[in-house]
């Protein structure tokens, strides 16, 4: 099947907080224009639509992806994306989203779904070793996540309200209970 102007679509199998869709896209079609508009989950945001803001990250086999950038076409063959629908919800909400709620990480919520789905994402590359800029030794990793580490590791994620030091202290709570940072 091609497009109105030529292009050949191609069919895709997203798997999806847990769930399969079958899908035929444009190739040039972004996975977050897919995620929103295809198959119905508006938590992750187009802010810049460059890969600036955050707006848009979700997880994909647990690795943070800015979704404005990825082509959606790459995420089939059984990768597992999850977005903020798939974390947590209203009865039962993840631990991050607690977190963000209980010390005020937020406040006109646009960016929310990205900055939760980043910090999830951040806090298993810091207890996979993965070193930061502002890591002291990186042949050694990080020894603790401190809010220099935090800060820097969420650096691609954008609040316009200013909500950065609500954000900080949720990570570190969350982080505090999985034993990542010293109480």
């Amino acid at each position: 099947m091609t497009s109105k102007i030529g292009v050949e679509m191609q069919d895709v199998v997203l798997s999806v907080n847990g769930e399969t869709h079958a899908l035929t896209v444009d190739p040039r079609e972004s996975l977050l224009d897919v995620l929103r508009e295809r198959v119905g989950l508006t938590g992750s945001k187009k802010g810049c639509d460059q890969g600036a803001c955050g707006a848009c990250t979700v997880l994909v086999d647990g690795v943070r992806t800015a979704s404005c950038l990825a082509l959606a076409v790459q995420y089939g063959d059984g990768r597992a994306i999850t977005t903020i629908e798939g974390v947590g919800d209203s009865e039962n909400p993840h631990p991050m989203q607690r977190a963000f709620v209980a010390r005020d990480g937020l406040q006109c919520g646009y960016c929310t779904p990205g900055q939760i789905c980043s910090a999830i994402g951040m806090l298993a590359e810091f207890q996979a070793g993965w070193p930061s800029v502002v890591t002291a030794d990186i042949s050694a990793g990080p020894e603790h996540l401190d809010d220099g580490e935090i800060r820097e590791r969420m650096s691609g994620n954008l609040c316009r309200c200013g909500a950065h030091n609500g954000i900080v202290d949720a990570i570190r709570d969350v982080a505090t209970e999985a034993g990542s940072v010293a109480p």
